[in-house]
């Protein structure tokens, strides 16, 4: 008798006095997105890390933009990482593991993650000026820092070099976005078994 399919879909919403978030994902999708924060740039971005991560991806968030786009970005990133903690569950099967370097015109990007259950971001990613058009560029990181910390991820960024600004967070988004697809797909060798020799990624 086959085995069940596993289902790796999860939806978290949270709210805050600052904002109000609602994400859906689907670990085996097929990059479909529908995204809306608000903040144009960062909904480009997260298209970008559904696309090419192929989750399927739902987002819609409500926050205080009339202060700034800080507290929307950064919620949304403890969202996505929420419902992708969900989704993996014990991480039972999964690769773990992947790195890749992803070029852009001019930029060059290094992401490298490890599902591990222990978050930790690593950022060596610098830009030259404060702004991509109204989005504040500091905010590529204090993204990232909250999907890894809520997701239980360990993940690696840096930027090997690049010019334009808008080309070096993509290479961040898209970076991440292909690690993810490589690391949460199933192995089929690991028959199932948590890819750790404790026994557990939880």
């Amino acid at each position: 008798m086959a085995e069940p399919q596993l289902v790796r879909t999860a939806t978290v919403s949270r709210t805050t006095n600052e904002t109000s978030i609602s994400v859906t994902v689907n670990l085996d999708g097929t990059g479909a997105s529908k995204i809306s924060t608000g903040v144009g740039f960062f909904d480009h971005m997260l298209d970008q890390l559904a696309r090419h991560s192929l989750i399927d991806m739902e987002i819609e968030a409500k926050g205080d933009l009339h202060i700034d786009d800080h507290h929307t970005v950064e919620d949304t990133g403890i969202a996505i990482g929420q419902a992708l903690a969900t989704a993996l569950g014990d991480r039972r099967g999964i690769t773990r593991y992947a790195s890749m370097d992803l070029a852009m015109d001019e930029t060059m990007t290094k992401a490298a993650v490890d599902l591990s259950g222990r978050p930790f971001l690593v950022w060596n990613v610098a830009f030259n000026a404060p702004k991509i058009g109204t989005f504040d560029t500091e905010l590529v990181r204090e993204f990232f820092q909250a999907l890894s910390q809520h997701a239980g991820i360990t993940l690696h960024v840096q930027n090997h070099y690049g010019a334009n600004n808008h080309h070096i967070a993509e290479t961040c988004f898209k970076a991440v976005a292909r690690v993810l697809r490589a690391a949460t797909e199933i192995d089929p060798r690991q028959a199932g078994r948590v890819p750790s020799t404790k026994g557990t990624l939880v």
